[in-house]
């Protein structure tokens, strides 16, 4: 989803019974229709497993405009699994990008930071770049 909607992934954590996404606009395509191809081919594959119904048909968002949200959101979105009770420290929860952001660790899912774009040699987006200058 990210490479076809040329969507900025900035963040995620998949719990048991929903998932927090920060993501930037697509540059293809809305945001509304990237989730809904998700979720439809999420859909799919786990129908072959018998699964009658995965995805809920709403999703709520937040319009993240500065780098004080966007540090709130993901620090909110980290401590999620903490709060819940899976785990004592956001670093345990295997399913988040907390140890991307604190390592550089790839997880489940690449999302866009100052490391993937140093390990690709690139230059962040530019609506990434002042967030990677304060972090």
């Amino acid at each position: 989803m990210r490479c076809r909607y040329r969507l900025v992934v900035a963040g995620y954590v998949l719990m048991p019974e929903h998932v927090h996404l920060l993501v930037g606009e697509p540059q293809r395509g809305t945001l509304a229709v990237a989730l809904q191809v998700l979720k439809q081919q999420t859909s799919r594959r786990l129908k072959g497993r018998g699964e009658v119904r995965f995805w809920q048909r709403r999703y709520y968002d937040f319009n993240v405009h500065n780098e004080e949200k966007r540090v709130e959101k993901l620090r909110y979105m980290h401590r999620n699994p903490v709060k819940r009770g899976p785990v004592e420290k956001p670093e345990d929860w295997a399913w988040s990008s907390f140890r991307h952001y604190a390592t550089g660790q790839r997880g489940v899912v690449e999302i866009e930071s100052q490391w993937t774009a140093f390990q690709r040699g690139n230059q962040l987006p530019e609506h990434l770049r002042y967030a990677a200058k304060d972090s």
